[in-house]
């Protein structure tokens, strides 16, 4: 089974040389995304033998998982494993992380920093991050602890199904709600992450962001009745109630309320654009998967 390391690095020179050791003694091949790094971390991973893909400019975490994506198909990989370059990862974790995939029990794996064990993770990261798995989960009707892990494992059908196309944070969600429509199999497996201090290089206000943007962006496409049809509908009944509300003042005191009025005609005009919007987005989507098949 050709098990394929890819990692992820930008401006990692202090880190990439000790990681690339430790993996060449448990993987077959290594794959870094030098993301347009200033330093020599490109220089440094070719020098230890790994595959290197490199972006002329900084593009982006998610940018970098779909040049690394794109690379284990074109290898050929059985299992691509997604290993962060901060160092925080330990390298024997990969075997629980693919464990799961060798068994036959999952096609993504997800190495999660919460289950069943007390992180160490600085606390408004952690918020952070159970916040967005909170809405992640949501969208996915499923319940993970940790869905921006980047230490994951993917079979060969989850790469051959999944095509990522956020360059950002937000490709943590995207590659689940991608997985979760492809019908595949998700499980977490308890990891340990070294922090020493903060080290991640995320700005955390624009990771979130990003996450949400990217989980608002890709459930309207997946569920355009859900996202938009069900609030056109609750918004047109909010004004049909107001409308109603209006015209029986109007019976009693024959006068016309302009804010009651005006919330009626507004609701009713937000609602009918929703469902107009759900219904257009529906029919194309529609059209656009027939065409695909």
């Amino acid at each position: 089974m050709k098990i394929i390391v890819g990692i992820p690095a930008y401006n990692e020179q202090k880190n990439i040389a000790s990681i690339i050791i430790k993996l060449k003694k448990n993987v077959n091949e290594i794959i870094v995304c030098d993301d347009g790094s200033s330093d020599d971390t490109n220089e440094i991973a070719k020098e230890l033998g790994a595959s290197v893909i490199q972006h002329k400019k900084n593009l982006g975490y998610g940018a970098s998982i779909k040049s690394i994506f794109l690379k284990a198909k074109e290898m050929k990989a059985d299992i691509l494993v997604t290993f962060d370059a901060d160092g925080q990862h330990r390298v024997k974790d990969i075997e629980n992380i693919i464990d799961p995939i060798q068994k036959n029990e999952a096609d993504v794996v997800i190495g999660s920093r919460f289950l069943n064990q007390e992180s160490n993770m600085p606390k408004y990261r952690k918020i952070g991050i159970k916040t967005i798995t909170g809405i992640t989960n949501k969208t996915l009707g499923q319940k993970l602890s940790d869905s921006q892990s980047g230490f994951r494992a993917y079979n060969k059908k989850a790469l051959t199904d999944i095509v990522p196309v956020e360059t950002g944070m937000g490709i943590s969600t995207e590659i689940l709600i991608k997985a979760s429509k492809n019908n595949l199999r998700i499980k977490e497996v308890p990891i340990v992450v070294l922090y020493e201090g903060d080290t991640s290089t995320h700005n955390p206000v624009s990771h979130g962001a990003s996450v949400i943007f990217s989980t608002i962006k890709f459930t309207s496409i997946e569920h355009p009745i859900k996202f938009y049809g069900v609030p056109g509908i609750s918004f047109l009944i909010l004004g049909l109630i107001f409308i109603f509300w209006t015209l029986q003042l109007f019976s009693e005191s024959g006068t016309i309320v302009t804010n009651v009025s005006l919330i009626g005609i507004g609701s009713i005009v937000i609602g009918i654009v929703l469902m107009v919007t759900a219904t257009i987005l529906y029919s194309i989507i529609s059209v656009v998967r027939e065409q695909s098949k």
